[in-house]
């Protein structure tokens, strides 16, 4: 996110690719739409310029054989002596991330106070980088046409084609942080239709939420969505920017409510629990500000649970700010009825499959019949009340134990 002392929360997207995937072409129309482009690739550059203290590092290290007669670093010439020896490798690194980090800071500093900011990265998944931006976009290409690309483009061997590529993240890799998948197998054109598509739709309805203090609450009438089996990756990403952002504060960060439960319909609202040691660790001003700059904001006014007698549990309600994925944030203490009855409310469903039907056609049931928010919780709560009774009885059959907190991620 943006330097700890900005007053003005700014949108930072986090955009990578492989080698041949088309990422210049994302970078190139994002920065024609408005946005301010940082190119990791660009700041290695300029680290070590002529006369630079960093070219003076790396020819220490690796020699002055690496200078052209005009003082320019040959940067083929280094990637061929670092690529494949990972001491090199862990050297240049050592020498060029310290500086490179400093400038990217300092071009974000000076970023304008309405920019969103692009910060292409290569390596961004390699480098686990995505919890600092608010959105990770991935431009994706199959290593067939990546392949030919590079022959076509750079005029790369297939031989080293193919080992440039194998030496990145996967696929699998890259889809798992990513917020945003822009396909680039077909058509230029297409591509960019989507890029101006992920602008306009998410990208400054996103900036204009984070910037008005708006966060996405749940629509104002039900509807249920089909099992999405990329609920339980997106539900990752949050709960690594949320533990970005709280550091310590947060003892553990939980994936709970339907979209936790696999084959359970639901609305489409990822549900968190974040377990702190106390809900006034929300009201330190500097834990406050990293969550609103972070895209996360308080629900106002008084939030509690609702223990089965009737007794009330006090807790803190988030909501996010990201269009394309609503999100809900409820902060409990750790160890609390609550807390508990959270994630034993998940695990029995994923593990009682009769329970899980059961709940599974109340929803359907009570979602047709009332499109009203409020109409459709009431209707839901006498389940509720009566399933604790069961779920404890399932811990207890089970042996199931309330899990440890642990260090967030």
């Amino acid at each position: 996110m943006r330097d700890a002392g900005s007053l003005t929360p700014m949108l930072t997207v986090g955009l990578t690719g492989g080698i041949g995937s088309g990422k210049s072409t994302v970078s190139a129309r994002l920065a024609e739409l408005g946005a301010v482009v940082i190119d990791a690739d660009v700041i290695a550059r300029e680290v070590v310029q002529p006369g630079t203290e960093g070219l003076r590092a790396v020819t220490q290290r690796f020699g002055a054989q690496l200078v052209s007669a005009d003082g320019e670093l040959d940067r083929g010439s280094l990637g061929r002596v670092v690529f494949g020896d990972e001491p090199a490798r862990r050297d240049l690194e050592a020498i060029l991330h310290p500086r490179i980090a400093a400038r990217t800071r300092d071009l974000m500093a000076a970023a304008p106070d309405d920019a969103v900011v692009v910060h292409d990265v290569p390596l961004l998944v390699e480098k686990q980088m995505g919890p600092a931006y608010h959105l990770v976009v991935v431009v994706g290409a199959d290593e067939q046409t990546r392949r030919e690309r590079l022959g076509r483009d750079r005029g790369m061997a297939p031989q080293e084609a193919r080992a440039r590529i194998a030496a990145q993240a996967t696929d699998d890799e890259r889809r798992a942080a990513a917020d945003v998948w822009l396909d680039n197998n077909g058509s230029r054109a297409a591509l960019v239709d989507a890029v101006e598509a992920l602008w306009r739709e998410r990208l400054l309805p996103y900036d204009r939420n984070l910037r008005d203090g708006t966060g996405v609450e749940r629509p104002e009438s039900v509807t249920l969505a089909e099992p999405d089996p990329a609920w339980p990756g997106q539900a990752t990403r949050i709960v690594r920017r949320l533990g970005h952002l709280l550091g310590d504060r947060a003892r553990s960060i939980d994936h709970v409510g339907c979209t936790s439960v696999p084959g359970l319909a639901a609305r489409d609202v990822v549900d968190l629990q974040v377990g702190v040691g106390s809900l006034a660790d929300l009201d330190v001003p500097e834990v406050a500000r990293r969550l609103a700059d972070g895209g996360f904001l308080p629900v106002a006014g008084r939030v509690t649970d609702r223990s089965p007698d009737g007794t009330p549990w006090p807790k803190r309600l988030l909501v996010g700010c990201d269009p394309g994925r609503p999100v809900h944030v409820h902060v409990r203490e750790v160890g609390s009825p609550g807390w508990v009855r959270a994630l034993r409310f998940r695990d029995w469903l994923r593990a009682d499959s009769a329970a899980r039907q059961e709940y599974a056609a109340l929803k359907r049931r009570l979602a047709a019949d009332n499109a009203d928010p409020s109409a459709y919780a009431a209707g839901k709560e006498p389940w509720f009340e009566a399933s604790e009774t069961r779920a404890v009885a399932w811990s207890r059959r089970t042996g199931w134990v309330q899990p440890e907190a642990e260090p967030a991620p």
